[in-house]
């Protein structure tokens, strides 16, 4: 079993929307996929509540307050943590993960506690050590932006490895409604979507 966690201490950094797109993703490619969320706020579970029979199952579990064992045969866990945490607790879910996903959103006013929760990040010593490899995602990126120049220079600051960049479209909430992500969207219209997460997905295959 692979496990991906996503995280960051910023609340709105999009969290739930990679997770679940990831979640989707997977189990859409034919893998017994399970999906943790353990945010108090719920989100990635009513996601998965509301996700229609007729796509591909994507299995839940509630960590908000125990770290429930994925079901047996599970190819792909995938973890939406909480926006703040203490070190103990982002210690405790980067021992569950074997890849950490940390998306950031083209906001100034995020970069602080972004940089903050790398700092924990990286003090945690498999990451230090190279054990649990880790990258940032750009989320909700408009081209041609200011913002998204400005995320752009703060990622090359940090010096740390960036994958793919997820834009900032309509469709994602529009999904997230029906419990559904870009790799349930099929066809000729699903491709251009889809196409935004390969990046994602190589790296996370590469690095487990």
């Amino acid at each position: 079993m692979i496990s991906v966690l996503v995280a960051n201490m910023k609340g709105g950094a999009g969290k739930t929307t990679i997770a679940t797109n990831l979640a989707a993703a997977f189990a859409c490619n034919g893998l017994s996929t399970a999906l943790a969320d353990g945010d108090r706020q719920g989100s990635s579970l009513r996601w998965g509540k509301a996700r229609p029979s007729s796509a591909a199952p994507v299995a839940l579990l509630d960590w908000t307050r125990a770290l429930e064992q994925a079901p047996r045969g599970t190819a792909r866990l995938v973890i939406d943590s909480p926006a703040a945490m203490r070190a103990t607790r982002i210690e405790e879910l980067v021992a569950r993960a074997d890849v950490i996903v940390v998306p950031v959103v083209p906001s100034v006013f995020d970069q602080d506690t972004t940089a903050k929760f790398l700092g924990k990040l990286t003090a945690i010593k498999p990451v230090r050590k190279g054990k649990r490899p880790f990258a940032l995602v750009q989320n909700r990126v408009r081209k041609r932006s200011r913002a998204t120049e400005q995320l752009e220079a703060f990622i090359s600051s940090l010096e740390c490895h960036a994958v793919g960049r997820v834009p900032d479209r309509a469709i994602y909430p529009e999904l997230a409604a029906e419990g559904r992500g870009v790799f349930d969207v099929t066809g000729a219209r699903g491709a251009p979507l889809r196409s935004d997460w390969l990046e994602i997905l190589d790296f996370i295959e590469e690095s487990a």
